[in-house]
């Protein structure tokens, strides 16, 4: 496990946005957490009530984050692929991670990415935010998804005057809520 080089996510001041979280059901005690963590970011951040959906496996969420990106602010979606004794590890790694990307592409809507691929249990333990964890992967997932969508509506505003302008800083604007673009 990297996380070397990793941005410091704590929160930004997302009020006002709108926020789908989309968990998978497989492996429960990891993808409780994520799911759990996400919310909790979520709150840290001002969005009291993501919507919160549940689907059966990782290979599942690209279609369920296209469809949230049409009609809310951002979307993070969390899961767990534990590597087994087949490729199969391998085939839906790949699908998911091409999957959401093309979810964020298609909709404009930023889509985080809180899916862990993980050799082993234990590693995803490791990551997914339970209080002896040393990452959590769900609360990175909203931060960097919240994160983009306010940088993404301040250029669509206009309001963007080049550099980066962390979006924590206050010189982001928000549209409505009920608006997309």
């Amino acid at each position: 496990m990297s996380g070397q080089g990793r941005p410091s996510l704590g929160t930004v001041k997302a009020d006002g946005l709108t926020l789908a979280i989309a968990g998978t059901r497989w492996h429960p005690e990891i993808t409780d957490s994520l799911t759990g963590q996400a919310a909790a970011a979520a709150a840290a951040c001002g969005i009291a009530e993501p919507l919160v959906v549940r689907v059966a496996g990782a290979v599942e969420l690209p279609v369920v984050a296209a469809e949230l990106g049409r009609h809310y602010d951002a979307v993070a979606c969390v899961g767990a692929v534990i590597r087994g004794g087949t490729p199969h590890f391998e085939y839906v790694c790949d699908a998911v991670t091409m999957g959401l990307t093309r979810a964020a592409l298609d909709t404009g809507t930023p889509v985080g990415n809180g899916v862990l691929t993980c050799d082993t249990i234990e590693d995803a333990r490791d990551r997914c935010g339970l209080p002896d964890s040393r990452e959590d992967k769900g609360w990175e997932a909203v931060v960097a998804a919240l994160d983009t969508a306010l940088l993404l509506r301040s250029i669509r505003c206009g309001r963007f005057s080049g550099g980066y302008a962390p979006a924590s800083s206050g010189q982001a604007h928000l549209r409505s809520a009920g608006s997309r673009h």
